[in-house]
């Protein structure tokens, strides 16, 4: 999944991107809320990470520009502003959740673990499809019980595809998920990542779970389909 993080604090801008990066998140980050609105006007997310006192426009502003242009993205706002009064006002102004520093790099990945089960309208950490499941918690992939071992990027294809299974996924989608910014490779990335998955998740297996749609791209379903 991709992240967009919104910190003033340069060590802990840093520090947070590490952790998600390292917990199988494309992250881009920026340092004032301008620069937020600049990137949210063209780039699609499935989480984002607000502070709320950040310099050129604050959380608020972010959040608002966001809800006007008509997205439902989730929104956590990460802030020292720990009041009731903020929290609700935080909550009120359409943020999905608030959590005050200082905090612990397990509790903002359950919390967003959390806002992206809400997203996709799932109610468990362990995704399935026939008998293939992912553990968004353990980050640990199974088919038929047999444990796969994924590369980082691997994980987080496999996991998008899971998230919107049977829905068709074009390669630009899929890229823009999956690879943030400072991606520097081929424009073939996507098909040479789907044929790693798929000697991993269906070589050996008659029933194949990642399908190619002509003309369109990829999806993640059970069975075949046109």
């Amino acid at each position: 999944m991709r992240i967009l993080l919104a910190e003033d604090e340069e060590d802990l801008n840093r520090l947070i991107t590490q952790k998600l990066v390292f917990d199988g998140y494309s992250v881009d980050s920026c340092q004032d809320g301008r620069e937020a609105i600049d990137i949210l006007s063209y780039v699609e997310y499935d989480a984002i990470i607000l502070d709320i006192m950040m310099p050129k426009e604050d959380g608020y502003a972010v959040l608002r520009h966001l809800r006007n242009i008509g997205k439902t993205t989730p929104v956590l706002f990460l802030t020292a502003k720990d009041s009731i009064a903020d929290r609700v006002k935080g909550l009120d102004s359409g943020a999905n959740d608030y959590l005050v520093k200082p905090f612990s790099f397990e509790e903002l990945s359950a919390r967003l673990r959390v806002m992206m089960r809400t997203s996709f309208g799932i109610v468990s950490n362990v995704l399935s499809a026939a008998d293939l499941t992912l553990d968004t918690a353990a980050h640990i992939v199974t088919r038929g019980g047999k444990e796969i071992s994924l590369s980082a990027k691997e994980y987080e294809l496999l996991e998008y595809l899971m998230h919107n299974q049977g829905i068709v996924l074009s390669r630009e989608k899929i890229e823009d998920h999956i690879w943030n910014f400072d991606y520097e490779g081929g424009t073939n990335v996507v098909d040479v990542y789907i044929s790693y998955l798929r000697k991993k998740i269906d070589s050996g297996y008659d029933r194949k779970l990642i399908h190619t749609v002509r003309g369109r791209g990829y999806v993640l379903r059970e069975v075949e389909g046109k």
